[in-house]
């Protein structure tokens, strides 16, 4: 799995996105072109550089679990893009 955060950062940064409810989901995308289409989408609205890192899916989901972060876990099928001035980080 990938996830997105900021260049020079990438270890106190990860995009999150904002649901219905008003939570931080953080977004696990499956295949490493979709993040890298992603990560040029939020870079086009405005965000600072970024970059794409793979993650340990297991490592990954068990860390959400463990500190109630709610999580996405987005596949090839899924189709997302950045929702408007949303540009959050952790």
């Amino acid at each position: 799995m990938f996830v997105i955060s900021i260049e020079g950062r990438e270890r106190d940064s990860i995009y999150y996105a904002i649901n219905e409810q008003k939570e931080e989901v953080i977004y696990f995308f499956e295949e490493e072109d979709d993040a890298v289409r992603f990560a040029m989408m939020l870079e086009d609205d405005g965000a600072p550089k970024m970059v794409v890192t793979e993650v340990n899916r297991d490592v990954a989901i068990e860390s959400c679990e463990i500190n109630d972060c709610k999580y996405a876990i987005i596949t090839r099928n899924d189709f997302v893009v950045p929702q408007e001035g949303n540009r959050d980080f952790i």
